[in-house]
């Protein structure tokens, strides 16, 4: 515990400029093209496993400059043009060869998420909130993210437009007192509640993202962190939680990295809480699996226990722990 203390204390309250002046470069994007799309599965609140079109629209840049956050790398640093996102879901569903599955309701969920807050206006023009709908009007459950001090009456409206359902992915991190003052977010556990309150009293469902392991916790205190952040979740009335393995990647991270105040968490704890989330039974628990073999150092049961993550996010139960003869791996 010694230790963590000071480690917080050498984790100072990172201002945006020094964030920014860690950056890398960004990438080069189209305005009128997603950075990315794919098709995924996850098992939905309906209790059962549906197909997803999870699109990665491009945008204006976050104005919440967050410490761990690499999403920015994909952003335009202008707002784009009225009609470019309308034009980004059909180049993906046209990429993913699924215009035709989504007109018939093939396509049950649409993740529509931009690297920061979809009801922020620079972002998301209110104009083409029209269009979107319409690109989604057989889809029964579409998915924002959105920061929770942007939750308000804009929700409601874009709710509103929908034939299917609103879910809301917002972020909390961590509840640990000292740390999410530390990620430069601009949110206090208040905000978090106060918008989960405000989305479900307005039938809007809610997702949490949860950071595994964030700057200063050890391994083990990154896993009874995450597990507290997820009971808090769903304490407050959240339906569904993402964990989100803190990565390095944006400049910043490897700054902390080199003085020993982060590193990432092994797979070890990931596998530990996604297994506790889900025995709380409270609401549907998912591991982020993206780049997750960085998280594997060891090559008998890496892929192993990776595939045993996939097919507990599927089955939304806990599988037998993977075996493995490898000295200190378990």
């Amino acid at each position: 515990m010694l230790r963590t203390a000071v480690m917080i204390k050498n984790l100072p309250h990172f201002s945006d400029a020094q964030i920014l002046a860690a950056r890398p470069p960004k990438q080069l994007v189209d305005p009128r093209r997603p950075y990315a799309c794919l098709l995924e599965e996850e098992y939905s609140a309906r209790g059962q496993l549906e197909q997803v079109a999870t699109i990665f629209l491009t945008n204006r840049e976050c104005p919440f400059r967050c410490l761990m956050c690499d999403l920015w790398k994909n952003t335009t640093d202008d707002s784009v043009a009225e009609g470019d996102i309308p034009a980004q879901i059909d180049f993906a569903f046209e990429e993913l060869a699924i215009e035709a599955a989504v007109k018939r309701g093939a396509v049950a969920q649409v993740k529509l998420y931009n690297s920061g807050n979809f009801f922020d206006a620079q972002a998301i023009a209110r104009q083409d909130w029209p269009g979107i709908a319409d690109r989604l009007v057989t889809c029964q459950t579409t998915i924002v993210e959105n920061h929770p001090r942007l939750c308000n009456d804009d929700c409601l409206q874009f709710r509103n437009s929908l034939q299917g359902e609103l879910e809301i992915a917002l972020g909390l991190e961590t509840v640990h007192p000292e740390i999410l003052p530390r990620l430069n977010k601009q949110m206090t556990l208040i905000d978090f509640q106060r918008a989960v309150e405000f989305l479900r009293d307005h039938e809007i469902s809610v997702r949490a993202f949860i950071l595994l392991k964030p700057p200063s916790l050890d391994e083990e205190e990154g896993v009874q962190w995450a597990i507290r952040s997820l009971e808090y979740a769903f304490e407050v009335g959240v339906q569904c939680c993402s964990i989100i393995p803190t990565r390095p990647g944006n400049g910043i991270m490897e700054q902390l990295q080199d003085q020993g105040i982060f590193q990432p968490p092994d797979v070890h704890s990931m596998e530990r809480v996604l297994a506790a989330g889900l025995q709380m039974e409270r609401g549907r628990v998912f591991m982020d699996l993206w780049d997750a073999e960085q998280f594997c150092p060891c090559p008998e049961c890496g892929s192993a226990r990776l595939q045993r993550l996939e097919t507990m996010n599927k089955t939304q139960q806990v599988l037998p722990a993977v075996e493995c003869s490898q000295p200190g791996c378990g």
